[in-house]
């Protein structure tokens, strides 16, 4: 297969002009011994002989210089430059991704090397962007872990107290299950979100109706909002059949509506729809609770970022995340809007076929 020429390069390495002049003038000059030889007169042996050696002396000295130019030019056009990458990539196998090669032409062209330096510096740059990720994930699941282990490690202490009533026993062993059922799902978040970025999980996709499905995930949830006298409004197409992974998207629906019911205010409203438009199925999860600020919407899908602090013991910030990877797995497309003390709503487009 022919290889696409990379439409950036606007110049070469080899100074390929400069070595056509002196190629050009040696030549030239050995036209001129030639000429001057074929002239000399024939009886003139030592003229002859003179002319010979000083055309021999002129290859050589030539040549010498030629290829003393032409080792200078390979060294300062690929050796070095290779060293300078070699250099450079040692220092970002040890850790070191702050390492930057700059420009080796003065004349602000482009040629493969300096491309070569450029798209390393990029690769750097984005390994350095996901080591700090990578951190600050450590740095999130350790925190999140050690704060449910923390509360179940306080009230076992307290179980063990002398002179606790039956109550108080009750009281602390539903704590204990209850941060060991966080901790459970946060493990169980992780490890699902793990297995997504690394493409370990295969979409299984089949024709379903979508209204459907939303409508059992919503009754999933009914002892919630039934419990908070949050309204249910709903607008699905009867008919809304799509071609996709249904428990993958049982996530979704499932992350979205937790998210909405947290959010609403007691006696507010959570409004679901799901409609065809233009061969696409478009569903929507809004809430009439606290919206978001537009610095929360940059980072509503980030990992362990959540908005309202004040529900930060409702969930452990990995739901968005979770629901992005499978939107994207799924080939769809998610966006959120939020309006402060208006609500917030959730768009999900999916392809039909």
């Amino acid at each position: 297969m022919k290889r696409k020429k990379d439409e950036r390069v606007n110049a070469k390495r080899f100074g390929f002009m400069f070595f056509c002049i002196i190629f050009a003038v040696f030549i030239a000059i050995s036209l001129a011994f030639l000429g001057i030889y074929l002239s000399a007169p024939k009886g003139d042996a030592m003229l002859r002989l003179y002319l010979v050696a000083a055309l021999a002396s002129f290859i050589g000295v030539m040549s010498g210089i030629s290829i003393a130019l032409l080792n200078i030019n390979y060294r300062r056009s690929v050796i070095e430059p290779l060293e300078k990458l070699s250099e450079a990539a040692k220092q970002v196998a040890e850790g070191d991704f702050s390492v930057r090669l700059p420009s080796l032409r003065k004349d602000g062209k482009k040629d493969a090397f300096v491309l070569l330096f450029e798209d390393f510096n990029t690769m750097v740059s984005e390994l350095d962007s996901v080591q700090m990720l990578k951190s600050d994930f450590v740095a999130n699941v350790s925190h999140e872990i050690k704060t449910p282990l923390s509360v179940i490690a306080n009230y076992s202490s307290m179980l063990q107290s002398d002179g606790i009533t039956a109550a108080e026993k009750n009281e602390y062993s539903a704590k204990i299950a209850e941060e060991t059922k966080r901790l459970s799902c946060l493990v169980s978040d992780i490890l699902q979100l793990s297995r997504l970025e690394n493409q370990k999980i295969v979409v299984s996709p089949e024709r379903y109706n979508l209204s459907e499905q939303l409508c059992r995930c919503i009754i999933g949830f009914e002892k919630i909002w039934e419990e908070r006298n949050i309204e249910i409004v709903t607008d699905l197409d009867s008919g809304l059949y799509i071609n996709s992974d249904e428990n993958l998207l049982d996530i979704v629906w499932n992350n979205l509506l937790s998210n909405a019911l947290k959010f609403a205010p007691d006696g507010g409203e959570v409004k679901v729809t799901a409609k065809e438009r233009d061969g696409y199925a478009v569903i929507t999860v809004a809430d009439s609770g606290c919206g978001m600020s537009e610095n929360d919407l940059r980072h509503i899908f980030e990992k362990f970022y959540q908005a309202d602090t004040s529900h930060k013991t409702s969930g452990n910030g990995l739901g968005l995340a979770l629901t992005l990877e499978i939107i994207r797995l799924v080939k769809g497309r998610i966006r959120a809007e939020s309006i402060i003390d208006k609500g917030s709503r959730f768009t999900v487009t999916l392809g039909i076929d």
